[in-house]
């Protein structure tokens, strides 16, 4: 009977679980660009639309970093004039988004609001900006 006893205690005991690690995410490989491609590599990510702090951040996804070709991304989208202030592209598209939630909600008077609100805020944006250039 004794026996019996110490083979149901060792039974009874749980497995030990572990949790596992979270996998660290690789990182890209740096990949070497020419000055050329580097700009054109730019201007086709700028084609798309975007402003250039997420071009940078698109291009250090990929393992590009501006730094080793020594020239702005700023740079480069002015003088291929494609250069747009990024203060102004957001404001301008939060103001878009407002101003057609309110069209369909005429009765949201916080919208009416932040509408006034974004489009002075624009406009002051536009003033400060030009004065500055």
């Amino acid at each position: 009977m004794p026996e019996e006893k110490e083979e149901k205690i060792t039974e009874e005991k749980p497995t030990k679980k572990t949790s596992k690690k979270p996998t660290k995410a690789k990182k890209p490989e740096k990949k070497k660009l020419t000055e050329a491609e580097f700009e054109k590599k730019v201007l086709e990510l700028a084609k798309t639309g975007l402003t250039s702090e997420k071009i940078g951040e698109k291009l250090r996804k990929e393992g590009i970093h501006t730094k080793e070709h020594g020239i702005k991304i700023s740079k480069i989208l002015k003088k291929n004039k494609l250069w747009v202030n990024p203060d102004l592209k957001n404001v301008s598209e939060k103001l878009e988004r407002i101003t057609t939630h309110y069209s369909k909600n005429k009765q949201d008077k916080r919208a009416m609001r932040e509408k006034d609100r974004f489009f002075s805020h624009k406009r002051k944006l536009g003033i400060y900006y030009s004065k500055k250039e």
